[in-house]
C-alpha cells in the first residue's frame, strides 16, 4: 500500500508538493474542479467544500483538460518525487447533460472519451468520479472533534430542490430558465450510469485508465429531491456488475461507507478488496450513521482503521490511500495540522503492518 495526499486545484504548486512530500506521500491524488469560487465556499477557508442551496459555485468551461496542461503538471509534481496517481471528479460543465440525459448527452459522451484517451496519454492511471445530481449536499459544519476542532457532519436532510442550470452541487449555466430539476426515480439514474459505463469503460480499457466510482456522500436514498446510486454497501456490487471490467474499479471512500445505514464497514473492505475493485481509499473516521454523522480524527472513530489495513492486506491491495479531509487543528494552519496529523498516524500504522 502507498501512502497519498489530496490536492485541491489552488493547491498545485511547489509549497503543496513539498508539504504532501514532507508529509510522508508517495503519491497524488490531484482535483482539476475548482470547487472554492463562491462567496460562501472561497479558499481562505478551503478546508473541503461545503456549499449551501446555492452550491459550492461555478462550474468551469467545460473545456477538455490538455495532454500539455497535464503533462506539464505531472513533471511539476515528479520534479517532487511524488507519482500523480488519480485525478478525482470532472468538471461538471464538461458532462451535465450525461448526468440529467439532456440533448447534449451525446455530444458530452464523446467529449468524456476523448479526456479519457487524453488522461491515459499522459500516464494517470485513474479517473475518479461521482455520478450524482445532488453531489455532495447537506452537511454542516461545527466543533465536532476531539477537543473542539472544527469538522464536518450531518443534521438534517437538505430537501431544496435543484435549480435548472445546476447539477452536481454547482451552476453550468447562470441564464438558465426558472425552474427545478424533476424528480426521478432511482431505477432512471441507473440506466443514465448505465449509459455512461458503456460509453466510457471500453474507452478507458483501451486507455490503461481505470474509472473509480465514489459512493454517495451522504449516502442517503434521496438528497434535494434526487435519487442517489451508491448509498448502501451492496450497491457497489451493482455498479461493478453493469460493466464488468478492470477499468470499472472503485474509489472506496471509508468515511461514506461506515455512514450508511446497512451493511459492515469490514465485510465491504474485504469483499470489494478481495475482487481487486479499489481504484484508490479515502481514509478518513467518522462516528454516527446518516443522517446525524460526524467526521472525526481518523484514531477516535467507530472504524477501526488498523483492522481495515490487514484487511486490506491480507487481499493483497497495493493502491493509494490518501485522507481525502480531516477536522481542523487550533492554530494559525488549521487546514495544514490536520492533515500532517493523519498523514503522521497513516505512516505509522503502514510501518506497524509491513512487520506484521
Amino acid at each position: 500500500m502507498k501512502l497519498g495526499f489530496g490536492l485541491y486545484r489552488h493547491m498545485l504548486n511547489d509549497d503543496h508538493f513539498r508539504f504532501a512530500k514532507q508529509c510522508g506521500a508517495t503519491h497524488v491524488v490531484v482535483h482539476l474542479v475548482d470547487y472554492f469560487n463562491h462567496a460562501d465556499n472561497g479558499k481562505e477557508q478551503a478546508n473541503q467544500p461545503i456549499g449551501k442551496k446555492g452550491g459550492w459555485g461555478r462550474a468551469g468551461s467545460g473545456a477538455l483538460w490538455s495532454l500539455d496542461e497535464l503533462r506539464s503538471l505531472k513533471a511539476s509534481i515528479e520534479a517532487h518525487g511524488l507519482v500523480w496517481e488519480a485525478i478525482e471528479n470532472f468538471d461538471p460543465a464538461l458532462w451535465y447533460d450525461v448526468l440529467l440525459d439532456g440533448p447534449r448527452k451525446v455530444e458530452q459522451l464523446t467529449q468524456l472519451q476523448e479526456q479519457i484517451r487524453i488522461i491515459g496519454q499522459a500516464g494517470i492511471p485513474i479517473m475518479g468520479y461521482n455520478f450524482s445530481l445532488a453531489g455532495v449536499a447537506s452537511r454542516t459544519t461545527g466543533p465536532f472533534a476531539r477537543g473542539g476542532a472544527v469538522s464536518v457532519g450531518m443534521d438534517e436532510v437538505d430537501e431544496h430542490p435543484i435549480p435548472n442550470g445546476m447539477v452536481w452541487n454547482m451552476t453550468y449555466d447562470e441564464a438558465a430558465t426558472e425552474g427545478y430539476l424533476p424528480r426521478i426515480s432511482h431505477d432512471e439514474l441507473w440506466q443514465r450510469l448505465q449509459t455512461f459505463l458503456d460509453a466510457l469503460v471500453p474507452v478507458a480499457e483501451e486507455a490503461g485508465v481505470r474509472l473509480a466510482a465514489h459512493p454517495d456522500d451522504p449516502p442517503m436514498p434521496y438528497i434535494r429531491s434526487t435519487p442517489r446510486l451508491v448509498y448502501q454497501p451492496g450497491m457497489y456490487q451493482r455498479l461493478l456488475d453493469l460493466q464488468p471490467s478492470r477499468a470499472n474499479a472503485l474509489e472506496f471512500c471509508l468515511g461514506s461507507i461506515a455512514e450508511m445505514t446497512e451493511g459492515d464497514i469490514y465485510e465491504a473492505t474485504d469483499q470489494y478488496s478481495r475482487q481487486n475493485a479499489l481504484g484508490y481509499i479515502h481514509f478518513r473516521n467518522v462516528v454516527g450513521k446518516v443522517p446525524h454523522y460526524r467526521e472525526v480524527f481518523v484514531d477516535e472513530g467507530d472504524i477501526d482503521m488498523i483492522r481495515i489495513l490487514r484487511i486490506l492486506k491480507k487481499n493483497g491491495f497495493e493502491g493509494v490511500l490518501i485522507p481525502d479531509h480531516t477536522p481542523q487543528m487550533t492554530c494559525p494552519a488549521p487546514w495544514y495540522a490536520g492533515m500532517a496529523y493523519a498523514m503522521g498516524y497513516m505512516k505509522a500504522a503502514l510501518s506497524i503492518l509491513q512487520r506484521d
